[in-house]
């Protein structure tokens, strides 16, 4: 039982290549081991996104009128963003005062920005023009030390460093079979991930998705660990405790 109960490193540790355990002679220190032509990954505006548009020109502020249409942002956060942000409508556009509906819907953040600018080139004079998406988030449920949704501080973030931000997975998570369940063009897709190999650096799911739900299951070592093992030093101290008494009343 108590053997059963333990985990070995090679369903603990994150990206393995037979390096588990390695003798410190067998490992080339300094030195580059391998590498990686990771996935070009650009994720690409969708219907109920929600993005910052920021304006600035050289147009004198009473003729700038898209600047002067432009909440405050400087203390942004997740309470606000839906009255500062513009929300992506069924089909994709979204509005401006004077320049009307502008379709971003399919378009990269980058993208829009050269758009809205090229746009904006027609009313102000030298303007610069600063996209965001506010609402990129996943959400982590199961074997995670956080579990909830967070919302991602850029759209090219990686699977390991998402579950980084939710505090990382627990020591009795199954990272060879975490469950991903992503939503794009309309349709939910269900995918397994092994965290476990290396070669998932070379995965189309490296990056994370917007909307993208992550669920890490346990090991089998969990209901001993979580409910025996807790209560086992308990367990002893009862025992002994009742050993003493009976010795005693012989």
């Amino acid at each position: 039982m108590a053997l059963s109960s333990c985990v070995s490193n090679k369903k603990f540790v994150y990206l393995q290549k037979d390096d588990v355990n390695p003798k410190t002679s067998e490992v080339d220190h300094d030195t580059v081991v391998r590498k990686y032509e990771t996935q070009k990954f650009d994720y690409r505006v969708q219907f109920n996104d929600l993005i910052s548009v920021e304006f600035q020109s050289l147009t004198t502020k009473d003729y700038d009128f898209l600047s002067q249409n432009q909440p405050v942002n400087s203390n942004l956060n997740q309470a606000n963003a839906l009255l500062i942000g513009e929300l992506v409508d069924q089909k994709g556009y979204i509005a401006f005062p004077f320049i009307g509906r502008v379709q971003v819907g399919g378009l990269t953040v980058f993208e829009i920005q050269e758009k809205l600018q090229d746009v904006a080139g027609q009313y102000l004079e030298s303007p610069v023009v600063k996209v965001r998406l506010l609402n990129y988030r996943i959400t982590l449920l199961g074997e995670v030390n956080t579990e909830g949704s967070i919302t991602l501080p850029n759209n090219r973030v990686s699977m390991l460093e998402a579950i980084g931000l939710a505090g990382g997975l627990t020591d009795l998570a199954d990272k060879g079979n975490i469950k991903l369940i992503r939503t794009r063009d309309g349709k939910t897709e269900v995918v397994y991930l092994n965290l476990l190999d290396e070669n998932f650096i070379n995965s189309p799911y490296y990056y994370v998705y917007q909307n993208d739900v992550l669920i890490a299951g346990a090991l089998r070592q969990r209901p001993y660990r979580k409910y025996f093992g807790q209560n086992l030093a308990l367990v002893i101290s009862s025992l002994s405790l009742l050993l003493l008494a009976i010795s005693v009343t012989k």
